[in-house]
């Protein structure tokens, strides 16, 4: 059973900053990539960042120069640093991880995507 354990959330000013972190635990064999999505009241759920592997990274427009995602391979660990929040950054946000869960998946090239139970940022003065 894989289980990804988000911390971090919590209420800040506008201009203010804070860091999730999500950590993968659980057998899986590989994982590639792993990102943070949100989702506010009324919204969909959109990609705020993700990460390869290999360290490659995409943001959404609308977070770029004020946040980072960064990972911990030995760890499996994935952060995202939210720096300079504003009040339409107030979601809830979800950890994501893609990956192959056993070698029998890795060769026949069968992903499966993983998701951890959400926690709430809230940017408000």
């Amino acid at each position: 059973q894989v289980s990804l354990v988000e911390s971090g959330g919590g209420l800040v000013q506008p201009g203010g900053s804070l860091g999730l972190s999500c950590a993968v635990s659980g057998s899986i064999y590989r994982i590639n990539s792993m990102g943070w999505y949100r989702q506010a009241p009324g919204n969909e759920r959109e990609l705020v960042a993700g990460i390869t592997s290999g360290g490659s990274t995409k943001y959404t427009d609308s977070v770029k120069g004020r946040f980072t995602i960064s990972r911990d391979n030995v760890e499996n660990t994935v952060y995202l640093q939210m720096n300079s929040l504003k009040p339409e950054d107030t979601a809830v946000y979800y950890c994501n991880a893609v990956g192959f869960r056993s070698l029998f998946d890795f060769r026949r090239k069968y992903e499966s995507d993983y998701w951890g139970q959400g926690t709430q940022v809230t940017v408000s003065s």
